[in-house]
């Protein structure tokens, strides 16, 4: 079993270069922090390359024992992305998805210009959660490999196919699907519970400081937004995704 005890080791800096989206596009590889990302990622069939940790935590990844390399703490802080240093950190190859490998896909959600990865990585946890089939990443979105996006996801991004398309590769790939933009103060919002989720749909969401942009909104064929009370802020965004996800369930008409 290799050992590393040097934070200017080679492989050290090549893995900690993975912290940035530029190498990670480079590379086809990702990190994965703590004991239960890499868990869920290995029973996805996710391919982990190597597994970072110190000799007191080797137990907890005893199935994953043959790519382990050892780490002291100063290496293992170096590698890490967060405040508090978790027991390992991994590395492991990007799972790719093309448009074409979901065409059939019934119940999609279309994320535009999110810069938040808590957000982005909860609605993934709530896509998986209320059976969407796919999401799509459009726009300038964070990057689904960003670390922080990988952590909030808790083990969704390996749960629900995810890819990259632009607005209007979309529209034409899902041209019998319903595009429904969720809006705010638009005059031709109806209530997400009147709509037939039984019918294939393509539910679109901006970010939470600027919403969908005009051509988005312009291309829907359905326009909604959730009702809340007056007197109250507009709903987080992750929030609110979570909740048109769940309405989706019910089928109402």
């Amino acid at each position: 079993m290799l050992e590393i005890t040097s934070v200017n080791n080679e492989k050290i800096k090549d893995t900690v270069k993975l912290q940035q989206k530029k190498y990670r596009n480079e590379k086809g590889l990702f990190l994965l922090e703590g004991h239960k990302p890499i868990f869920e990622a290995y029973g996805s069939k996710i391919n982990i390359l190597n597994v970072y940790t110190t000799k007191k935590n080797l137990e907890k990844f005893d199935f994953i024992k043959d790519r382990i390399v050892i780490v002291n703490d100063a290496v293992l802080e170096k590698l890490s992305t967060t405040a508090s240093v978790c027991e390992a950190v991994a590395v492991a190859q990007q799972r790719l998805t093309s448009i074409e490998e979901i065409k059939n896909k019934k119940r999609l959600v279309l994320i535009e210009n999110i810069k938040d990865a808590g957000n982005l990585g909860t609605l993934l946890r709530s896509a998986a959660a209320f059976n969407i089939d796919a999401v799509i990443l459009s726009g300038e979105t964070i990057d689904l490999y960003n670390p922080k996006v990988v952590r909030s996801a808790v083990g969704a991004l390996f749960k629900i196919p995810v890819i990259n398309a632009d607005l209007n590769e979309a529209k034409k790939v899902f041209n019998s699907h319903n595009f429904i933009a969720t809006v705010v103060n638009h005059k031709d919002v109806v209530n997400p519970e009147t709509i037939d989720y039984t019918k294939p749909f393509v539910i679109m969401l901006g970010s939470e400081a600027d919403g969908l942009t005009q051509n988005a909104i312009e291309m829907s064929d359905i326009k909604t937004t959730i009702p809340i009370q007056k007197n109250t802020e507009s709903l987080n965004l992750s929030v609110a995704g979570a909740i048109m996800f769940y309405i989706t369930t019910k089928k109402t008409v």
